[in-house]
């Protein structure tokens, strides 16, 4: 009898302890993964590039100084932690897909929605650029309007998909105008136009600067904003959107790998969920 109580007695004891360790082993196991996963994202930087970390293994590849590819991967970004603000000064309904708001103002009048967004960040680095000639997109409709000749005093007479263009206005090439003339573009250009308009490309050559995009309505597109490669040629890159309704432009998260979000590994064909958007039967294109 005393044996057999002894027995129980060493069992209990046993389960106890095992009890007792096996919530120090979780931990161990939690720090250690904690460790070995570093984070991607520095809180306290104002940059695309060093807002986010380089997984291991792989390098930025160099771009020249005052490219568009080296403009975006330094865009500046607003504080960590800042919120995407819709054009009527709302919160975005979901705050949990960016890791990065970009320091872009979103005009007050609803206009600037995904695709347009993106026409803003390329036609104000061909502006400061002194590039003011190679500003300009297509309607949907087709018809091309280019910044020179609306600041010339050129507007669109416009009848369903019939466009012609007169010299209604006085010759003007201010900065206002320019964003007046972008305005125009946000009204009669979007993804569809763009998807179009622009040269596709391939995912294996694909870089700075090129887009992912649906057209449609309604459509959607996403911008590459910086990227890395390993040995093996390898590449991961950053996405940026706008959105619609119109609203602060934001550096996503990769909700799907969270091993190494926010970068993406990108393929033709693919399924790409980003954010609150889900691509399929699109296609990668690049700025003329």
């Amino acid at each position: 009898m005393k044996k057999g109580l002894f027995i129980v007695l060493v069992l209990f004891a046993i389960a106890v302890l095992a009890f007792q360790l096996t919530p120090v082993q979780k931990t161990v196991d939690t720090v250690v993964s904690v460790i070995d996963t570093p984070s991607l994202i520095n809180k306290d930087s104002l940059t695309i590039s060093t807002r986010v970390n380089i997984p291991e293994g792989y390098e930025r590849p160099d771009y020249e100084a005052g490219s568009f590819e080296d403009h975006l991967r330094n865009y500046k970004l607003k504080p960590f932690g800042s919120k995407i603000i819709n054009y009527d000064d709302t919160n975005y309904f979901w705050q949990g897909g960016h890791i990065g708001v970009l320091e872009i103002p979103v005009p007050k009048n609803g206009l600037q929605q995904c695709a347009d967004a993106l026409i803003r960040i390329r036609s104000e680095f061909l502006w400061n650029k002194k590039r003011k000639d190679e500003i300009g997109f297509n309607f949907t409709s087709g018809h091309y309007c280019s910044w020179l000749k609306y600041a010339e005093g050129y507007r669109p007479k416009i009848n369903g998909n019939n466009v012609s263009f007169h010299k209604t206005a006085r010759a003007n090439s201010s900065k206002d105008n320019f964003y007046k003339y972008l305005n125009l573009i946000y009204m009669y250009s979007g993804t569809l136009s763009l998807f179009n308009e622009l040269e596709s490309v391939k995912a294996e050559d694909l870089k700075i600067g090129d887009m992912l995009i649906k057209g449609g309505s309604p459509g959607h597109i996403v911008l590459i904003c910086d990227e890395v490669i390993n040995d093996e040629g390898k590449k991961l890159f950053l996405l940026c959107q706008g959105n619609t309704p119109a609203q602060s432009v934001h550096l996503v998260k990769n909700l799907e790998d969270t091993n190494i979000s926010p970068w993406y590994h990108l393929e033709d064909d693919a399924v790409v969920p980003v954010s609150n958007y889900t691509f399929s039967s699109s296609k990668f294109v690049r700025f003329k």
